[in-house]
């Protein structure tokens, strides 16, 4: 079932979805070699309780094993998503997708950020770079009165016309006063199909593109997801609500790039 939202409850999920960018520029103040997962993993915990909320993937139920034992995702190079934080220290020319979520007043925040550490060669920007590009070609299309399927073909288009791999295991959903909601959002598709995108409605949308083949395996922890062929993968999320003529963005990396400055992708 697919939960129309009031403009106030919009407001609301604007609030949590700001404060999941607030928590990610957090991470982006001290992300660089040497640091650890586990060591992001806490500062964003502290920040979000700081800040009256709750991290709401810590605890996640897993079908195929224990919950979620993180507050982000942490998925460095060949992980995609659900990476698992943890104490190894992050190399020169690494690069993370960061996923956080938050619960704030009743309303669900969630939203994704792949950083570079230290020096990331020229191949790994590019892929960075065209993810980004494809979430925002995504957004163009999450219109009133369009449907699922042009934003996925939007985001489809544009990563293999650059001859990436486009995930299609793992989506992007719906969200509101739960992290995930109908519909389901694929970054893959053909126009003019799928469900109506009608005003009110609310979605993440969160391509994940990898550098070669598309397919993925999950690890042992039964939580990462990671390229089958090794490959490195990039990962960017915003939370949005349908509107007539433009989508209204409800997270943002404003924050993230900010403290980037000039190494912002």
């Amino acid at each position: 079932m697919i939960f129309l939202k009031t403009d106030d409850e919009i407001e609301l999920l604007r609030q949590s979805n700001l404060l999941v960018g607030k928590t990610l520029a957090e991470v982006a103040k001290v992300i660089r070699p040497g640091v650890t997962t586990r060591y992001l993993d806490k500062l964003a915990e502290e920040f979000i309780r700081d800040h009256g909320a709750i991290p709401t993937f810590k605890g996640y139920p897993n079908p195929y094993g224990g919950p979620f034992p993180g507050t982000l995702c942490t998925s460095v190079n060949e992980q995609v998503v659900h990476g698992i934080p943890n104490d190894i220290p992050l190399q020169d020319g690494d690069i993370v997708s960061v996923d956080c979520g938050t619960l704030l007043n009743g309303f669900c925040g969630d939203s994704a950020y792949t950083f570079c550490v230290g020096e990331v060669e020229p191949e790994k920007l590019a892929l960075l770079k065209t993810t980004k590009e494809a979430l925002y070609k995504g957004i163009e299309s999450a219109v009133h009165g369009k449907r699922i399927g042009d934003i996925g073909y939007a985001v489809q288009q544009h990563c293999e016309a650059n001859s990436y791999g486009v995930v299609r295991e793992f989506v992007g959903h719906g969200i509101g006063k739960k992290m995930h909601e109908d519909p389901q959002v694929p970054n893959y598709g053909r126009r003019g199909t799928g469900i109506l995108l009608k005003s009110g409605m609310c979605i993440a949308i969160e391509p994940m593109i990898t550098m070669g083949r598309r397919e993925v395996v999950m690890e042992s922890d039964n939580w990462t997801i990671r390229t089958k062929d090794r490959s490195c993968a990039a990962h960017f999320e915003h939370t949005i609500a349908i509107r007539a003529g433009k989508a209204d963005i409800l997270s943002s990396f404003e924050y993230i790039e900010e403290v980037l400055g000039d190494k912002a992708i």
